[in-house]
C-alpha cells in the first residue's frame, strides 16, 4: 500500500512542503518591500543626497540624467509592486493548498522552478501550451 501511494503523483504539496515554499515567499517579499519603497524614495527624491540638492552648478547637466533615472526608477517601482502582488498571490494559494500547481495542466510544477520563481503559476509544459 504505502509502495503504490509514492508512484502515484502528487496532486499538491504536502503542508510541511507549503510551509518552506511560504518562508522563502515571505523572505522574497520582505526584500521585494525594501527594494520597492527604495525605488520609490528615489522617484520622489526623499532620499536625495546628490549635487542637485546643493549644486546648481551641474543642475542644468543633471537634468537629462535625473530625469532619466527618475524614469527607470519609476518603472521599476512599477515592477516590484507588480512582483510583490504575484508573491502576495502565492501566498492565498498557499493558505488555499493550491499552490505549485500548473494553472494549465494542473500538474505539480516542480519545485526547482518555485525554488527560482515562487509566484510561477505555469510549469514550463504549460506555459509552452500558451505560447503555441
Amino acid at each position: 500500500m504505502e509502495q503504490n501511494k509514492e508512484t502515484q503523483e502528487k496532486v499538491r504539496y504536502s503542508d510541511e512542503e507549503l510551509q518552506e515554499f511560504k518562508q522563502l515567499i515571505l523572505e522574497k517579499l520582505e526584500q521585494a518591500r525594501s527594494e520597492y519603497n527604495m525605488l520609490k524614495d528615489a522617484v520622489n527624491h526623499r532620499a536625495s543626497n546628490d549635487t542637485e540638492d546643493t549644486s546648481p552648478t551641474f543642475k542644468v547637466l543633471e537634468e537629462g540624467a535625473s530625469a532619466l533615472s527618475k524614469e527607470e526608477a519609476s518603472q521599476l517601482a512599477s515592477r516590484q509592486y507588480k512582483f510583490i502582488q504575484n508573491l502576495e498571490a502565492a501566498l492565498v494559494r498557499i493558505e488555499n493548498k493550491t499552490y505549485g500547481i500548473c494553472r494549465v495542466t494542473g500538474k505539480l510544477i516542480p519545485k526547482e522552478r518555485l525554488k527560482l520563481v515562487p509566484h510561477a503559476t505555469l510549469s514550463v509544459e504549460g506555459k509552452n501550451q500558451i505560447s503555441k
